[in-house]
């Protein structure tokens, strides 16, 4: 069986995609990376959400947003793939379809994300260069990396 890709701007979004998005973001993000912070931070609604279902369950999420929302350029955000499921590099499948989706859904190709700097080499795999000295974001390092 393999995964089903889907994208959505929030409205469209059921209540029950929505609230397994946010569970996987805050069991990921929060609990995972042992890191309290503000998850909901107002941007969804403005972001189309590219999601992963596997099994009847969504796996994998980012959030698409066109330029001038998170940055200059249009950008990816909240990269997440259930932890249960990464040995199947699916982060890949992931990211390849967040860039097919700006393009399609924005006609951009320059795209700017905030990566956390331990996947460095994974985003540079798919054509990102570091364009920032490392920052911390909630007291993890973080670099900008820009796709033209």
């Amino acid at each position: 069986m393999s995964i089903e890709w889907k994208i959505k701007p929030f409205e469209a979004l059921t209540v029950t995609e929505l609230y397994d998005i946010l569970q996987l973001r805050s069991r990921i993000f929060v609990v995972e990376q042992n890191c309290v912070y503000l998850d909901i931070d107002g941007k969804d609604k403005l972001a189309l959400h590219l999601f992963g279902i596997y099994e009847d369950k969504i796996i994998a999420h980012a959030r698409l947003f066109k330029s001038g929302i998170t940055f200059d350029n249009a950008s990816i955000g909240r990269v997440v793939v259930d932890r249960d499921y990464r040995d199947r590099k699916w982060g890949h499948d992931l990211m390849q379809n967040a860039i097919a989706g700006i393009l399609e859904h924005f006609g951009e190709s320059q795209i700017t994300i905030g990566a956390q700097l331990y996947l460095k080499k994974f985003y540079e795999n798919h054509g990102f260069v570091q364009s920032s000295e490392m920052y911390l974001e909630d007291d993890i390092p973080h670099i900008e990396m820009i796709k033209s």
